[in-house]
Parts: structure tokens; sequence; C-alpha cells
């Protein structure tokens, strides 16, 4: 699959996941803000109804304050006659007065008329009647009179009274929580009494100043009265935002469907991109390998054919140089199947070590002194700065051998010709690491690329200059091993300083 084509999928693919994610976000909240608007509608009705059941309390109050109960029962309205009729059987009806006594009766089978108190005289009954239009009249102008008075009190009056007084706060208590919990909303709740002024004059119970104004519910008190004088009923909830969080909850495990899926696709690409860029490097590193092979196949081949010339085998000098030559390319054909065969190492979890205790020390001596001949052959100089003094490793000696003469000979390889070659290898050591540092004064390497040097088949860009080829393996390899021993190992590029310094740290014998 070409780049291009991946990228085109990355694309659609990140966009359609954006956008699934967008809409479900828009949509969390716009159910959000609609059960936050419902919740707040619900508390302000409830609210509106407490404020009028306080106004009927307080006119209740006043009514009951104005009524003379006792001049109302000896008034001529209450000695009057008050008529009522009666059902005395299934045909006879009769109409008695407050104190029982008959004034008339009517029998409908016989459809007779008579009047209880007068018999004789019909004049009795219009004058009653007149009595109690009169009497009704004056029970009217009373019940007037009484009204416009607590209207007056009410209107004039009532607001100059402090509310504590005006308003039982406990009675305010019920009111709410009987609306609250026929509206559903059983939820615990504060609320206050404040003036215009926004000063507290009751709270049910503290709670945070933090609270936004937003989620503090107001409603007026006693609506009639001067807007200067006015008090205020406010209401908090401590536990709305779970309460509306609670209604959209059934979208959250959505979402993270949607965000796993997003990071399991962006893995995944990521991924591709990365198995993409390691078929590359091993499609080079195989055409790199066939070239370096053929080269001492057809020496070693070359070299065969001139030793069957038997002018050839009379001259020793001839003889001794053809089969030298034989020899190095024989070796260095088993350098490059070597090389081959690491990357198996690379495809194993953990590589198989024998591990035994070793001398850190010891082992860099006998590998500068072996190292020395090559560095000789260059006009450079080895040197070595042995200060750890507590240098028993518990390590692979064949691996760590090799880790140090990958390192020494990529120093000799990216040498610089117009200085003289000098490596150093020092060690150093705290209470239980052990640092081997391996510098050199070669052509260095930027710093952008220190990451990258141990990544496999990675070559720096300017890795092929004086003609020297690689395979990008070395380095990995270097890696795996120190990482393998439970050490880690990294390459730094000092400004102003020539070459590389590789620093190595391994963890030392734990002493008993």
């Amino acid at each position: 699959m070409r780049k291009s084509t991946i990228w085109l999928l990355t694309g659609v693919m990140g966009f359609a996941f954006s956008g699934l994610i967008y809409m479900q976000v828009y949509y969390i909240g716009v159910i959000s803000k609609t059960s936050n608007e419902q919740f707040n509608t619900t508390v302000r009705r409830c609210l509106e109804q407490v404020s009028e059941m306080l106004e009927h309390d307080e006119a209740r109050k006043y009514l009951e304050e104005d009524m003379d109960y006792f001049n109302y029962k000896n008034s001529p309205s209450q000695q009057s006659i008050n008529q009522s009729l009666t059902i005395k059987s299934s045909s006879v009806y009769q109409l008695q007065d407050g104190t029982g006594t008959i004034l008339r009766q009517f029998d409908v089978n016989t459809q007779k008329n008579s009047n209880v108190l007068n018999p004789t005289s019909k004049d009795a009954i219009v004058k009653k009647s007149e009595e109690n239009q009169r009497t009704l009249l004056l029970r009217y102008q009373h019940q007037a009179r009484l009204l416009e008075e607590v209207a007056y009190n009410m209107v004039y009056s009532a607001y100059l009274t402090p509310i504590e007084q005006r308003v039982d706060f406990a009675k305010i208590n019920t009111y709410l929580k009987t609306e609250f919990a026929d509206n559903g909303l059983n939820l615990p709740y504060i609320f206050m009494i404040i003036n215009r002024d926004g000063q507290i004059i009751y709270q049910s119970e503290k709670f945070e100043k933090a609270a936004k104004a937003a989620d503090l519910l107001t409603e007026v008190l006693f609506p009639g009265d001067p807007p200067s004088k006015r008090n205020y009923l406010q209401v908090y909830f401590p536990t709305k935002t779970d309460y509306i969080t609670r209604s959209v909850s059934f979208l959250a495990p959505s979402v993270a469907f949607s965000l796993i899926l997003l990071v399991t696709f962006s893995f995944t690409i990521y991924t591709i991109f990365r198995q993409k860029k390691l078929s590359e490097m091993k499609n080079d590193f195989v055409n790199n390998m066939t070239h370096e092979l053929k080269t001492p196949v057809s020496t070693i081949s070359l070299a065969a054919q001139m030793l069957k010339d038997p002018e050839i085998t009379k001259n020793t000098d001839v003889f001794k140089h053809i089969s030298g030559v034989i020899g190095d390319e024989s070796k260095r054909l088993g350098f490059l199947v070597e090389k081959v065969l690491q990357i198996s190492l690379f495809e194993k979890q953990k590589a198989i070590f024998k591990l035994k205790e070793i001398d850190a020390n010891d082992l860099i001596v006998s590998v500068a002194g072996t190292f020395s001949l090559k560095v000789e052959k260059y006009g450079g100089t080895i040197d070595i700065d042995l200060e750890a003094e507590d240098s028993m490793i518990y390590a692979d000696k064949m691996h760590i051998e090799n880790v140090l003469y990958n390192l020494l000979d990529n120093a000799v390889k990216y040498r610089r010709n117009d200085v003289t070659l000098q490596l150093m290898v020092r060690t150093k050591n705290d209470a239980n690491k052990l640092y081997i540092y391996v510098e050199d004064n070669g052509i260095g390497i930027k710093k952008e690329y220190l990451k990258k040097i141990f990544d496999r088949f990675y070559r720096v860009p300017t890795g092929n200059v004086h003609n020297v080829k690689g395979f990008g393996l070395g380095l990995a390899y270097v890696r795996k091993i120190i990482a393998d021993h439970g050490g880690s190992i990294r390459a730094e590029q000092e400004d102003g300083f020539i070459g590389t310094k590789f620093i190595i740290t391994l963890p030392l014998i734990k002493k008993q």
C-alpha cells in the first residue's frame, strides 16, 4: 500500500471519528442544558407556589386578627333569623330559622302551605322576608368593611412588619419540602431569606460560598410589597450537578467507546507506518547485504581459480599472498553472516546469556589491548582510565566484549583524516552502578540523530562518507545487549566537542 493511500485513509477515518465525538459531546451539552432549564423551571414554579401560600397565610392571619368574633356573634346580623329549608319527608317540606323554629310548612300531596308562626296571617311571612333581606344587607356591609380594613392593613402596614414576624421559617421549609416532593425533586436543599441588598436574614444551613449565582434560584416574597421593602426566597441544591449529570450518564459509555476506538485506530495507523518503514529498511538491508556478500565471494572464487594455476603454486610469495586474501575474505564473509544472524536476536523477547561474575576493568584492558593493533594501523592511540574501584558485574563476557568492539570499531570507521585518531575508555562507579565511557575524536553525530542511532537499520544520513558501508544493526545490537543486562546506553554530542561520547550504565553486583 502506498504511503499516500495510508495518509488518505488516516485523514478520512480521523475526520469521521472527530465528527462522531463532536456530535456526541454536542448532544451531551444540549441535553445537559435542557435538563438544567427544566430543573430550574420546576424549582421556580415550586417557589411561586410557596410564595402564594405565604400570601394566603398572611391574609388569613389579618382576617383573624381584625375580626372581632364576639361583637360579630352579638351583632344584629347574628341575632337575625337564618332560614333554612328542611325536607321533613318525601312529601312535606319545612322552612326553619337558625334555632330550629318552624316558620312555614308545605305538603306536596295536599299542596297546602301552613304558616306555623301565624297560620292565619300572610303579612307575617312578608315581614319576616323583609327582615331577612335587611339582615343579609347588614352582614354584607359588615364583611365588606372587614375586608376593606384587612386590605388596607396588608397594603399600608404589612410591609412595615419585619419579615421574621410575617412568616414562619419552619412553615416555609415544610412548604418547600412538600412542593419539591410533589414535583419529583427529592434532593437536599438549603433555603435563605434575603433582603433587597443581598443581606441574609435567615439561612437553613451553611453552604459553600463558591456556589455560582446561576445555582441560586430566587423568588420574591409578597410581590405586593414596595420594591424597596421586598424580601426574597433563595434555594440552593448542593447535589444539582450530580442530578443533571445522571440525566446524561447514558451517553458517557458511548463517548468512552468512541475514544477507545480512536486510540485503537491511531495505534493501528502508527503500527502500519512503522511496519512500512521497517519493511523499507529491510529491503535496503537486503540489497546492501547482497552487494556486500558478492565482494568476498567473488574474491574467494577468483583466488581459488588462481590457486589452480601451477605457476602460482610454485611461487611461494604469491601463494602466501593469495592464501592471505582468501583468509581475510573468509573472515569478512563470516563477519557479514554474523551480522545477518544478529537479526534473529532482535526477534526474541530476551537473549540467552551465559552470565557470570566478571571484572569490567579487566575486560576493558583486554579489549583495548586487542584493539590497539587496529588503532595503531591508522596511526592512532587508545587510552584507558579505570577510575572505578568497584567494577564487578554479572554479565555475559562475549556479548559485553562485542559491545565494546562495536563502539570502538565505529570510532575507527568514522574517524577524521585531518586529525590523529584518539580513543578513550574510562570507568567510574557510584554506590550501585558502573559507568563505562567510550569517547573518540571522529566526525561526530548531529544532535537530532542521537536518539535514532540505536534503532534497527537506521543509518545517519552522513554515514556513507569515506565509503563506509553498514547495515544499521551494530548500535541496535549494542542497546539490546545492554538493556538485557539491566543497563542503559546513551550518546552525547557536546557543543564544541569533537567526536562522540557513549555512556554505558550497568548494575554492580550487590555486596552482602
